[in-house]
C-alpha cells in the first residue's frame, strides 16, 4: 500500500509494514522511503523496537583491537604515555579504554629511572661546576720547582709513609699507597734526594679475590718495573660478610715502595718534618688567603 507523507501518521498501523521491510533485509533510511512517510529518527526507532539490524548494515568499530591492546598493556602496567606511543593514539582515547582499570604501580627500577631523570639535570650543573673548579686549580699550580717538590715529598711521606715508634725504634722508609697519583710524586721525591732505584723494593698489597697479576702488572708499569722484579705480593684475606666498594677493574690494590739502607734517610725526614713545623706552625692570614 501506498501512503502519501503526513505530518501526523498512524504508527500503530506502519509498524507492520516497517517491521516487514526490516525482515526483507531493509536499511533504516530504505525503510523511510519505502514508507513515504516523514519519520524522525525516535519515531523510527519506535517502528523497529527489538528488531535487530540486518548484518550487512552493522559496521564493525575499527578502535576495537586498539581498545582491546590498550586495556591489556594497562595491566601490564604500562603508563598512558607509554600506551599512546605503541598504539598511536590518542591519550584522551586510552584514558578512555582504561579509565576502569587500576593504577599500575612503579617497579622498583622503573621508581629509580625517574628519580635519576628528574636529578639528572642538577647533577650535569654540579659536575662541570666541580670539573671548571678543578680545571681552574690544576692551572694554579704551574711547574715545581725542586724545594717545591722537595717540601712536598716531606709532608707527603709524613702523612702517608710508616714511622718510627718512641716504643719500637724502626728506622726504615717505607711508603704504601694506592693512589697513583701520589706514587708518582713520591717516585719523583726519592730520584730527586738521589736515591738509586737498585736501592727500591716494591711490592703489591691486595685483597685475594682480586686480580693479583692483572694487579702486579699495572704497578710494574706505574713505577717502570719488570713484573718479575716485584717482591712477594701480600694478600688480605677476603671477608665475605664485609662489603667492599672497592672492587672491579680500577681496583689495584696498594703498591709498597722500600728503601733499601735507609735509616739515616728516615732520620733525615724526621728532621725535616720537624724543620717544617718549626719553621711555619700555622699559616698567616695573608698567605692564606692567597693561595685561595
Amino acid at each position: 500500500m501506498t501512503h502519501t507523507r503526513r505530518d501526523h501518521p498512524d504508527y500503530e498501523a506502519l509498524r507492520p509494514q516497517a517491521v516487514a521491510l526490516r525482515h526483507a533485509g531493509l536499511s533504516r533510511r530504505q525503510i523511510r522511503d519505502r514508507l513515504n512517510i516523514t519519520l524522525t529518527d525516535a519515531a523510527l526507532t519506535h517502528l523497529l523496537e527489538g528488531e535487530p539490524p540486518p548484518e550487512w548494515t552493522k559496521r564493525p568499530n575499527a578502535k576495537d583491537d586498539l581498545r582491546a591492546k590498550a586495556r591489556e598493556l594497562r595491566k601490564q602496567g604500562r603508563t598512558y604515555d607509554e600506551i599512546v606511543t605503541e598504539l598511536g593514539v590518542a591519550k584522551s582515547s586510552v584514558s578512555l579504554w582504561v579509565r576502569d582499570l587500576p593504577k599500575p604501580r612503579k617497579s622498583p627500577e622503573a621508581m629509580r629511572q625517574m628519580r635519576e631523570a628528574r636529578w639528572a639535570p642538577y647533577r650535569e650543573a654540579r659536575d662541570r661546576a666541580i670539573e671548571e673548579t678543578k680545571a681552574e686549580a690544576f692551572s694554579e699550580i704551574g711547574e715545581l720547582s725542586d724545594r717545591e717538590l722537595f717540601l712536598l715529598g716531606v709532608g707527603l711521606y709524613w702523612s702517608e709513609g710508616s714511622k718510627s715508634k718512641p716504643y719500637q725504634r724502626r728506622e726504615r722508609v717505607i711508603f704504601v699507597n694506592s693512589d697513583p697519583g701520589m706514587i708518582k710524586v713520591y717516585m719523583a721525591w726519592l730520584a730527586l734526594l738521589g736515591v738509586e732505584r737498585k736501592h727500591l723494593r716494591f711490592s703489591v698489597m691486595i685483597h685475594e679475590s682480586a686480580d693479583v697479576a692483572a694487579a702486579e702488572r699495572y704497578w710494574a708499569d706505574l713505577v717502570g718495573a719488570d713484573v718479575s722484579s716485584l717482591c712477594k705480593t701480600v694478600l688480605k684475606k677476603h671477608n665475605p660478610k664485609t662489603v667492599r666498594k672497592k672492587v672491579g677493574d680500577d681496583y689495584h690494590g696498594c703498591l709498597v715502595v722500600r728503601v733499601l739502607q735507609s735509616a739515616d734517610l728516615y732520620r733525615r725526614i724526621e728532621g725535616w718534618w720537624s724543620g717544617i713545623v718549626a719553621g711555619r706552625s700555622a699559616p698567616t692570614a695573608t698567605s692564606a688567603s692567597g693561595m685561595v
